[in-house]
Formats: structure tokens, C-alpha cells, sequence
């Protein structure tokens, strides 16, 4: 264990005897550090658990009170997967309610100044640009990437795998496998290359390429495009979970155009 003597640890912390912990780090109360974990000066982690080979750039701020005016300090706290990188100024706040627990996957990037809220869940290998924001219990599906400084409004859903343009900002779902941008992020196309690089095959890509079409068609309304999807196209575990997504929106999902610079970006999308 390496640990810097300006550091400072509460007594109760759980910590692997290989963990580094930088200059002027502070390790509060309820808190377990496992194998591999680096944490760099001035980080600030409480109340959560970091897991194995998972970094911790200067300055993070973990598990700290949720920005939630109905938090009355019951007892909460942040779970980090494994093989995470938390940079620079990023915060990850803890849950509110008695219990729960703001999550974070296995092998996530969250970049500098990004942001999540209370009782958040965010899957495996979800990135962050600098300055992504999510409000409080959001979900963030497997492999969704969420530009720089675009936000999200709390309660919403970010479906699997879908791209996300910077400087974007959403109040209800985005549906999973789409590219998605503007204010509100409108679904502009398939994350072909996101989705090739995750080895999902080109008979897929093509079928849930044909679904969301259909979903943001204007000739139909949602549940008309989900009728027309059940009767026209290939079934695959992509076409399912997102049929499924978008049939068990509280919030709804974002799918028509805004006006005729989205239609344009659809024509000249790829694939």
C-alpha cells in the first residue's frame, strides 16, 4: 500500500494492501478501496465502494451528499465497477433514500467535470465527455456515449450503445443504438460504427436501422410504429430490446424532427 502522508483516512476504511493514494486525498467514512485502485491528490471519495483496478484522477469528488433537497442524511452511497477512470473534477454524488445507491458499471470513462447525480445507474463501458451532465435517476444503458457538456434531464433513459452529440440536452428517453443531437436531441441516424465495433453483425445493424425509421416515420404515431415494426421486420435481440425500451417509457422517447436541418441530417446519415 502506498499512501501519501498528507492524505487523510478515516479509521472505518476498507482498503486493499496494494492501493495508492495520492497527495492530500481524503478517504472518509464508509468507505472500501479494492485491489489495484489508484486515487490521486485532492481526490475526495466517501460513503462508496471503488472496485478492482479502477483510477481516480485528481480533484473527483465521490459519494459526496446528493444535490437533493429531500436528502435528510440517511444513510446512502456510490458503487463503482472495476476498471473504471474517474477524472479530473468529475463528481459522482450518492443516493437519496434510505439504502440505495447511485451506481456506476465495469470499464467506465467518466471525463473531467462530468456529473452524476443521486440514484443514478449508469451500465458497463458508458462514457462521459468532459462536462457531460445527468441529472437524478437517470439510467444509462451498455456502451452509451454522451458528448461534452450535454445534459440530461432527471428520470430520463439513455438506451444501449446510442452516440450522443455534444452540447446536446434531452428531457425525455433517447432510444438505444441511435446518433442523437440538438436541443432536444432528435435521433439523426444509426450508430453503425459503434455498433460494428461492438461486433454486432451487418443483418442486425440493417434491422434496427429499419425499426427506428419506422419509429421516427411521421406516418404513424408510436404505437402504430411498433405494430408496423412487429409485422415487418427481422427480430433480432437488438430489434427486441429496443422495442422493448421504448414500450416501457414513463418519460417518452424522442423521435420526430425538428425541423429541416434534422431531415437533412437524416438523408445524408450513414447507413
Amino acid at each position: 500500500m502506498t499512501i501519501h502522508k498528507s492524505a487523510v483516512i478515516c479509521d472505518t476504511a476498507q482498503i486493499a494492501p496494494d492501493v495508492e493514494i495520492g497527495p492530500n486525498a481524503v478517504i472518509g467514512e464508509g468507505v472500501i478501496i479494492e485491489a489495484g485502485v489508484k486515487i490521486g491528490a485532492g481526490a475526495n471519495i466517501e460513503y462508496a465502494t471503488i472496485g478492482e483496478g479502477t483510477k481516480i484522477s485528481p480533484m473527483a469528488s465521490i459519494g459526496g451528499e446528493p444535490q437533493d433537497l429531500g436528502y435528510k442524511g440517511e444513510r446512502t452511497g456510490v458503487i463503482i465497477g472495476k476498471n473504471c477512470w474517474i477524472r479530473e473534477f468529475a463528481t459522482i454524488n450518492r443516493a437519496s433514500g434510505e439504502g440505495n445507491m447511485t451506481k456506476v458499471g465495469n470499464k467506465c470513462l467518466l471525463m473531467a467535470y462530468s456529473h452524476v447525480a443521486h440514484n443514478c445507474e449508469l451500465g458497463d463501458e458508458v462514457i462521459f465527455a468532459n462536462g457531460a451532465t445527468i441529472g437524478g435517476h437517470v439510467k444509462v444503458g451498455f456502451g452509451a456515449f454522451l458528448g461534452g457538456l450535454s445534459v440530461f434531464h432527471q428520470n430520463t433513459r439513455i438506451g444501449e450503445m446510442a452516440i450522443i452529440s455534444g452540447a446536446s440536452a434531452a428531457r425525455l428517453d433517447i432510444i438505444p443504438y441511435c446518433k442523437a443531437e440538438g436541443i432536444p436531441a432528435l435521433p439523426i441516424g444509426l450508430n453503425a460504427i459503434g455498433l460494428r465495433r461492438r461486433g454486432v453483425d451487418k443483418a442486425s445493424r440493417d434491422a434496427i436501422h429499419k425499426a427506428i425509421r419506422i419509429l421516427r416515420s411521421p406516418e404513424y404515431n408510436t404505437t402504430q410504429a411498433l405494430e408496423v415494426i412487429e409485422d415487418t421486420v427481422d427480430k433480432n435481440e437488438y430489434v427486441n430490446k429496443l422495442v422493448e425500451f421504448v414500450k416501457t417509457s414513463k418519460r417518452g422517447v424522442t423521435l420526430r424532427f425538428k425541423d429541416a436541418y434534422y431531415r437533412n441530417m437524416e438523408e445524408n446519415s450513414d447507413e
